[in-house]
């Protein structure tokens, strides 16, 4: 018996969206039925958010028709797409820090009594939402004092107060921890179970695998396939996403590590509230090795990196970089010595978004020659520069005059790791080098970072990902409570091994 096709709440007939002469989107198709969860999966700046934002009205369609429930929908604005049932929870959360979580939901549709704001009503609203779709937040608090993954849920309530029927998350689990993620997933079903129609954008394929009924798949801006996703398997998903076979494990030959290039002896650094984030902490780094630091998020790791970078000052210990003490030397000081970095977080340490990608790749080039002559930056050589940085590192697209917040993460990422190669470290601190990124922009940066080692580059690799850690490491040095507590050499750990001590098992073995 053929299973009967549910009714379609979305239908995207050919959109075409065009930025000057380029195409993010190129005449694609997309079916989403009712009560359906549907991934919309692709490589970063594939054009997955460029659609949606079409869908939600941020963008008008070059050309192309747009169908809500069967009626045609010409959305000048957000406000349109809300009118028609639709609510978008962006990657970056919209919501006002000092507010509680009732002002952030109601603001823009508070309810009235009079000529006042209707509070009690507005309240009861927000808590009968919260138990019908098992979302179970504390409307009086704070936004500044919630967790990312509560703040989600605000998100997801301000939408389902609007009487949205159709839910768009861009990248829902990108920035929550392991329990938060499979949290999120039963809310979403059980959205879904309640008639919700749930489109999620997202370049994850175990989230796909995990929570969508159907998948469509896009690469460079066109419509490749949709699938049932019990039918495919994961590798099917990354070789239609990206185009070619993907290997989910780096090869890295076995090699001696050469000599000791940075010496951290009883460091100790202060948090933003005096206490000691990092408490005694002892590390040695050699060349031509990768260390990975595999920790429980908060264990010290942003002062660590802060304290190696000179961006924190450190209360004592010793630093030695190549045997000079950089413990109270300036950022620029322990640049020039060959320690580069690439920041956890891209946008915030990273890269300077109103700045052009050419001018992102000569931060530190910026008063030398030949970019800058008689204290004016020549355009020139930059955008030479820059062309040729792109090309070697494969930045899309190559268009150096495009402002860095406009390319994709995967893309800012390389930027970053291009002005940082090039610059040549000696030692490369690698904080989150793959978080947000696809499965293909992984696989190159897990080949680049194995690249920079087999050169006799030394890399200090810090990540929440443990398959991260365990598929890159030569060792492995395990971070609590600010201090190492155990090491490891590639041989001698495991999944199990590391969660043991990443919660604290071996602190006073």
């Amino acid at each position: 018996m053929v299973e009967e096709k549910r009714p379609l709440a979305v239908d995207m007939r050919k959109i075409t969206k065009k930025f000057g002469d380029f195409t993010a989107n190129d005449q694609i198709d997309l079916q989403v039925e009712k009560g359906e969860i549907h991934a919309l999966l692709g490589e970063n700046g594939a054009g997955k958010s460029t659609l949606m934002n079409v869908l939600y009205g941020l963008y008008k369609p070059t050309s192309g028709q747009v169908l809500i429930n069967g009626e045609t929908a010409e959305f000048t604005s957000p406000r349109d797409a809300i009118a028609k049932g639709l609510g978008m929870v962006h990657q970056h959360f919209m919501l006002i820090n000092p507010f509680t979580v009732m002002e952030n939901i109601i603001l823009g549709e508070e309810p009235v009594k009079g000529l006042f704001l209707d509070l009690n009503q507005a309240k009861k609203e927000a808590l009968a939402l919260s138990d019908q779709y098992g979302l179970r937040v504390d409307v009086e608090a704070k936004i500044e004092d919630i967790s990312v993954g509560m703040q989600q849920r605000v998100e997801i309530l301000k939408a389902l107060y609007r009487k949205a029927e159709i839910l768009i998350l861009d990248e829902p689990t990108a920035v929550l921890t392991p329990q938060e993620i499979e949290e999120i997933i039963e809310i979403l079903r059980n959205l879904a179970s309640q008639g919700k129609t749930i489109i999620i954008i997202t370049h994850k394929l175990d989230e796909v695998k995990a929570l969508a009924d159907r998948c469509t798949i896009i690469r460079n801006g066109q419509k490749i396939q949709t699938v049932d996703t019990d039918q495919v398997t994961e590798a099917d998903l990354a070789e239609m996403m990206v185009g070619r076979s993907v290997k989910f494990q780096v090869d890295r030959d076995q090699q001696e590590p050469g000599e000791e290039i940075l010496h951290i002896e009883n460091l100790h650094v202060k948090d933003v509230r005096g206490l000691d984030a990092v408490d005694g902490l002892n590390l040695s780094l050699h060349k031509g090795e990768i260390l990975g630091i595999a920790g429980v998020d908060g264990n010290g790791q942003s002062e660590l990196i802060e304290a190696l970078t000179g961006l924190r000052e450190v209360a004592s210990g010793q630093i030695l970089l190549q045997g000079t003490d950089i413990s109270k030397s300036t950022p620029k000081k322990i640049r020039q010595l060959g320690l580069k970095n690439i920041p956890a977080d891209r946008n915030r340490r990273g890269l300077v978004g109103e700045f052009t990608i050419a001018e992102n790749l000569i931060l530190e080039l910026y008063d030398q020659a030949p970019y800058a002559k008689g204290g004016l930056l020549q355009k020139s050589p930059i955008l030479s520069h820059a062309e040729d940085l792109m090309e070697k590192y494969d930045i899309r697209p190559r268009r150096p005059e495009y402002f860095a917040r406009s390319l994709s993460g995967g893309n800012q990422q390389k930027v970053i790791l291009a002005r940082e190669i090039d610059a040549d470290p000696e030692v490369l601190i690698a904080a989150q080098p793959t978080r947000g990124l696809d499965v293909g922009a992984i696989e190159y940066i897990h080949s680049f970072l194995v690249e920079q080692r087999n050169k006799g580059r030394a890399i200090l690799l810090i990540s929440f990902e443990l398959d991260e850690i365990m598929s890159l490491s030569d060792r492995v040095a395990v971070i609590f409570e600010g201090n190492i507590t155990a090491e490891f050499k590639a041989s001698e750990f495991d999944e199990k091994t590391l969660g043991y001590h990443m919660a604290g098992g071996g602190k006073n073995a």
